[in-house]
């Protein structure tokens, strides 16, 4: 069996630690939204990255971190992560968490079908499959027609349009960006976007409670971030995906415990199909890297 080099094992650690965090600013996000503006608690998010982001970052980086060849790209990405989150927030304070966050996942399998259309990238059948598997297993969380169907399932949709976008977006712009510059604008720029809405959203929260929660999700939000682009400095997106779907577990977890909620066995079957088939989606690409590797130097 083939062992591991330590540095993988690390980065996969640094992801399911990252998951975790996401799962939990999902459940927490849920907690607020329910009595805060989702417009506001937003802007705390956002504000408390932007904040702990620039603590961090400045002192070691200094001015370099401004940086920057791609300045109206910069802006683009952080306008997609803001309407990331945004969709993210609404569709949170409708949806039960561990649904949402299944739907979501699909956005991997979303960008392999963008790389095959829009980048002529070649996609094996089996590829195609398991992209066609998980819009089945979204197909069955959703189940439109049915009673548990409700308009607000669709914002999930939306996110992961967005997110794709961002996603590819963020690839193209690593070639010359640094990731800490990348995540320092996008914490900033999307403060200004929630900023200039605030004063019509602004609503006193008198719960010391909602005041955790929100510095919850900034905590965890940030912390998240910074795991993962720990996690993607350490070893190759295709090998670290398969575990980014351990969040629906989480997430399941998170319902469970904050709102007693445990979905129905059809909504189990489809977040077992989106996680199988995203996963496998990530070990054929790693696979067909590695063999392409392995045929290079004969050709």
């Amino acid at each position: 069996m083939t062992q591991r080099p330590p540095h993988t094992l690390v980065a996969i650690g640094f992801v399911i630690a990252a998951v975790a965090c996401f799962a939990t600013l999902d459940t927490t996000t849920k907690y607020v939204s329910l009595s805060v503006p989702v417009l506001m608690a937003l802007w705390f998010r956002y504000v408390f990255q932007a904040v702990a982001t620039t603590l961090v970052v400045l002192p070691y980086m200094g001015r370099s971190v401004l940086r920057t060849e791609q300045p109206k790209l910069q802006f683009l990405r952080g306008i997609l992560l803001f309407l990331t989150s945004l969709l993210a927030f609404f569709s949170l304070k409708y949806m039960p968490v561990g649904e949402f966050t299944a739907i979501v996942m699909i956005t991997p399998l979303i960008i392999t079908l963008l790389a095959a259309t829009s980048l002529g990238e070649r996609v094996s059948p089996l590829r195609w499959a398991l992209v066609g598997g998980g819009f089945i297993g979204t197909l069955i969380i959703i189940r439109p027609g049915s009673e548990a169907f409700s308009w607000t399932m669709l914002l999930p949709l939306g996110l992961v349009a967005t997110n794709a976008s961002f996603q590819i977006l963020t690839s193209k712009m690593a070639r010359t960006e640094a990731p800490l510059t990348m995540h320092f604008y996008t914490g900033w720029i999307g403060t200004l976007l929630s900023s200039v809405i605030l004063p019509f959203v602004w609503a006193p929260v008198t719960s010391g409670w909602l005041w955790a929660g929100m510095v919850l999700m900034g905590v965890t939000g940030s912390v998240g971030h910074f795991l993962l682009i720990l996690a993607y400095a350490r070893a190759p997106a295709a090998t670290l995906t398969p575990y980014l779907y351990a969040q629906i577990g989480f997430a399941m977890l998170g319902g469970w415990l904050v709102f007693a909620h445990v979905p129905d066995h059809w909504s189990v079957l489809g977040m077992v199909l989106v996680a199988l088939c995203g996963a496998g989606g990530a070990w054929a690409t790693l696979h067909e890297r590695r063999r392409l590797q392995q045929l290079a130097p004969a050709a």
